[in-house]
């Protein structure tokens, strides 16, 4: 692998992308390259916009010949630096926008890897069906980021991650072959699932170009509540008695805590406090069944007994859609609230579900301790146990000071996560922020099998070389 890209392979990449397939315009490459929290910038000699699955081959070909790296890169809305490139050849799925298919007998869409997941979303809904995988940046978040990081969102408790809702991919592999594994099989025992090994891996071992993803009937009822708690315990024992009441109909579960909230109230316009007074701790929680009428006779159940119990101590139901996107917003608003606020170390963890309260517990004590007079906003998905743990510079503190600790603050955290039988990346995927950490918390079988993998389908390491092992 060369660390500059020779000019003949820039030519002949650029002759087999035509007029607008590349660019190195400035300011075309500017936006692709700076992460979302602009912690870290990038440069590229290249940026390539293949608009076809053959034209990704060709590219890909042309690199793998000449040991060039390549870095993939969908709507960049990733948030571990994984997509932004250090020399290497950017390539951009952005021009990849098409709805190939909609099948409502094989409840499935076709979509290539630059549609965005909104798009996803309306096409499904245009059917009458629905794609269950939300994320707050979905307008830019696209199909191919959503494979190669393998995203949760906001209803993983009921549907599971990506990788519970692909049946099949299409990706040109990191020699440059395209492998067609568009399927709408429920059922395939037939040895290895190469789509398996493409979900997560960061685009490390090829370029997804499109996928074939799971659709569900529209629901018939749904109902959205905001709760405030005096102690996050009491969430982990909501959550199963909604479980239990709903009969498996909860769709989300979300938490968060008092600064969290007051931050969303202070810093982004048109929010309104969701409860007459203020709670050390909220749950944002959605029911939804296809039978009409049901999620909303569950919600209420659920949360007499929950305030009959003292376990909630106020709590509001949306009336209207309008007012359950406004509950919502509240939560997905949360990282973009915290942008104002100066340097933070931001944590993407998971534990299992009966361990959140003692990581919470355990962490913000360690905290308190390492780092005096810290504000900790938590928040995330209690559902299935993944709770970003941020922790933000204290009132009046210098960035330069809180951010030099961040290594230390965040060694002391993932340490207690490992402890508790947890990961240091639930959704975000390691990226080159995370990479080398994680090797520190995975056995030497596992880092030796990832490994082999990777060498077997990418001996030259082309393929996202920054990123995983």
């Amino acid at each position: 692998m060369t660390a500059l890209v020779p000019a003949d392979v820039l030519s002949r990449l650029k002759a087999v992308l035509g007029e607008g397939g590349w660019s190195q315009d400035p300011e075309r490459l500017a936006p692709k390259l700076v992460e979302w929290r602009d912690r870290w910038t990038g440069q590229t000699p290249l940026l390539a916009l293949p608009k076809t699955a053959a034209d990704v081959s060709a590219v890909v070909g042309i690199c793998f010949e000449a040991g060039v790296a390549i870095t993939p890169q969908g709507g960049n809305t990733g948030l571990v630096g994984g997509q932004i490139p250090q020399g290497e050849v950017l390539l951009s799925t952005e021009r990849l926008r098409a709805i190939r298919e909609v099948d409502i007998l094989d409840d499935v869409i076709v979509a290539e890897a630059g549609v965005t997941l909104a798009g996803v979303h309306e096409a499904a809904a245009a059917v009458r069906r629905r794609f269950p995988l939300g994320l707050a940046s979905e307008g830019t978040a696209t199909v191919g980021g959503v494979v190669s990081t393998n995203a949760g969102g906001t209803q993983v408790l009921r549907y599971g991650t990506a990788r519970n809702l692909m049946l099949g991919l299409e990706a040109v592999l990191p020699n440059g072959e395209l492998w067609n594994g568009i399927r709408r099989l429920r059922k395939d025992n037939t040895g290895y699932d190469l789509k398996q090994l493409l979900i997560g891996a960061e685009g490390t071992l090829g370029v997804v170009t499109a996928a074939s993803l799971k659709l569900y009937p529209v629901l018939a009822s749904r109902a959205v509540a905001i709760l405030g708690l005096a102690r996050h315990e009491a969430a982990v024992e909501l959550l199963v008695r909604a479980k239990d009441e709903s009969g498996g109909a909860v769709e989300a579960f979300e938490l968060i805590n008092r600064l969290g909230m007051d931050l969303v109230l202070r810093n982004i316009a048109g929010m309104r406090a969701p409860l007459e007074q203020a709670h050390p701790w909220y749950v944002l929680a959605e029911f939804s069944s296809g039978e009409a009428g049901s999620a909303e006779a569950a919600m209420e159940r659920w949360l007499t007994a929950g305030l009959d119990a003292g376990l909630i101590e106020d709590a509001a139901v949306a009336q209207t859609e309008a007012q359950a996107k406004a509950f919502w917003n509240l939560r997905e608003n949360q990282s973009p609230a915290q942008k104002r606020e100066g340097a933070t170390w931001k944590h993407d963890i998971s534990v299992p579900v009966s361990k959140v309260s003692a990581f919470l517990n355990e962490a913000t004590e360690a905290m308190r301790t390492f780092a005096p007079g810290c504000r900790i906003a938590a928040f995330g998905h209690i559902g299935d146990g993944n709770i970003h743990y941020d922790v933000l510079r204290p009132d009046g503190g210098e960035d330069a000071v809180h951010s030099a600790r961040r290594d230390a603050g965040s060694t002391i955290v993932h340490d207690i996560v490992a402890a508790l039988g947890g990961s240091i990346s639930a959704e975000h995927g390691l990226g080159s922020m995370k990479t080398g950490e994680a090797a520190h918390y995975k056995s030497a079988v596992e880092l030796q099998a990832q490994r082999a993998v990777r060498r077997a389908l990418d001996p030259k390491r082309i393929m996202n070389p920054r990123v995983l092992f």
